[in-house]
């Protein structure tokens, strides 16, 4: 699936959004090495493409492969919707493209990322606030029926920490909550505890 991001290159504070381009060669360089990795795998595909960046690290992209890491989410995406982490808009412009999505609510902790990012988003049915999604408090009785958590840098094992504190604080409050990558580091924790057992017995 492509989404496509109409924000032009603009930098705020230390965020930036720029374009790049990945050509027939990068891809083809990239996935063969993709291919020893142990790490998460990427496949990437020719095109021309945006980033979202902090202090010049990439944070976000809207690459094909990116995408797929958040299409479990897009496609339950329904009803009363909230998105914690904005980054590009990826995720916001998929699920604003569903009729049957009648709200969304987006919270961030940057306000650079705010202001580079949400003036090409204009729906009535959109909000989002300025807040940090783990210390933000939803209105007393609201509910939601899908939540998606995306607020990592990096994907690491110390996520699943956040991680539970997020679906703990929304498990009563959506019928549908997941987060970035969650189940591929559930399965990476498995198996170095499956790893620590086979080197002690």
């Amino acid at each position: 699936m492509e989404i496509q991001v109409h924000i032009p290159d603009n930098t705020k504070g230390d965020w930036s959004i720029k374009t790049f381009e990945i050509s027939k060669e990068d891809a083809k360089f990239q996935n063969m090495r993709a291919s020893f990795s142990s790490g998460p795998q990427a496949y990437y595909i020719p095109g021309i493409y945006k980033k979202l960046c902090r202090n010049g690290k990439v944070i976000m992209s809207n690459t094909r492969d990116e995408i797929q890491d958040h299409m479990h989410f897009i496609r339950k995406a329904r009803g009363n919707v909230l998105i914690n982490g904005l980054g590009l808009g990826v995720c916001l412009k998929a699920v604003l493209e569903k009729p049957e999505v009648e709200s969304v609510t987006v919270i961030e902790k940057s306000q650079d990322v705010i202001d580079l990012v949400s003036p090409y988003f204009d729906d009535l049915r959109l909000t989002i606030i300025h807040a940090d999604a783990l210390e933000y408090k939803p209105p007393r009785g609201e509910r939601y029926d899908c939540v998606w958590h995306d607020i990592w840098d990096d994907i690491c094992l110390d996520n699943l920490e956040t991680m539970a504190m997020l679906h703990r604080k929304y498990g009563r409050r959506c019928d549908w909550q997941d987060s970035w990558k969650r189940d591929w580091l559930k399965y990476q924790q498995r198996r170095e505890r499956d790893s620590i057992w086979r080197s002690t017995y």
